[in-house]
């Protein structure tokens, strides 16, 4: 059994600034592994006990960085396969999930895909549908607890009033709840450690990449909501406030 997790190398977009014309400009934002994504790392690390856990990414020349390794390594990750080209950084969800699948084929015996509930910078949900779709294996998504069985795994989903447990057997992908477990707070000596690990860089020439294109037309701001600018005053400000919620339909 070898669990392999994908993780993204973002920029915060809390360091991010957008600009008059809608476009948003990332070049003052640090780059770390995504906020939900050292969530799936534990739980494949709980998961896999003595076993591997492989950890992929694709995206910028910086992933293959120093500060990237063991920024990722630390959190509990074996070993990396990374796609390390500036041109990937562009390349859209379906591209991605193309270069993820083709890297998951390259790590002998793998039988499971962790991958966070969501991108700190786009949060599409989408990626772990899309690198499934690409494998032939299973999805599921917004998975709260994961076991192993002696034939495959046992799935936990919370949805609206109520909890689905799904037996499942053969390979699958799992994107994981942010609130599955509590991922481990990497100390100075993960940090160090984690120089040591191997994280290999695969040239894209050697990975069946989808060529599927997305085109941006155009960007702007979203319009500002037209706002009444009624100021309530007096004793009877709060039966004022209440007036005017019920005029608008809002209670």
């Amino acid at each position: 059994m070898t669990i392999v997790v994908a993780y993204k190398y973002a920029p915060n977009p809390q360091d991010a600034e957008v600009r008059g014309d809608g476009t948003v400009d990332w070049s003052r934002a640090k780059s770390a592994v995504s906020e939900y994504d050292p969530v799936a790392v534990q739980l494949g690390r709980e998961l896999a006990g003595d076993a591997e856990v492989v950890g992929i990414s694709v995206g910028g020349a910086d992933v293959a960085s120093s500060m990237a390794k063991k920024n990722a390594m630390s959190r509990g990750l074996d070993r990396g396969l990374v796609v390390a080209d500036d041109a990937a950084a562009d390349w859209n969800a379906t591209r991605t999930a193309s270069a993820l699948a083709a890297l998951v084929k390259k790590v002998d015996g793998a039988d499971l895909l962790l991958t966070g509930d969501s991108s700190v910078d786009e949060g599409a949900k989408m990626m772990s549908a899309l690198v499934a779709g690409y494998l032939g294996w299973p999805c599921f998504q917004e998975v709260s607890a994961l076991e192993k069985t002696d034939n495959g795994y046992r799935v936990t989903q919370d949805q609206p009033g109520g909890r689905r447990v799904v037996e499942v057997t053969g390979p699958l992908v799992v994107a994981v709840a942010a609130d599955a477990v509590k991922p481990k707070v990497p100390g100075m000596k993960d940090i160090l450690a984690a120089g040591k690990n191997t994280v290999e860089v695969v040239p894209v020439a050697d990975l069946e990449v989808s060529d599927a294109a997305i085109a941006i037309t155009a960007s702007e701001k979203p319009a500002a909501p037209a706002r009444k600018q009624q100021i309530l005053s007096g004793d009877d400000a709060a039966a004022q406030l209440v007036a005017a919620l019920r005029a608008d339909s809002v209670l």
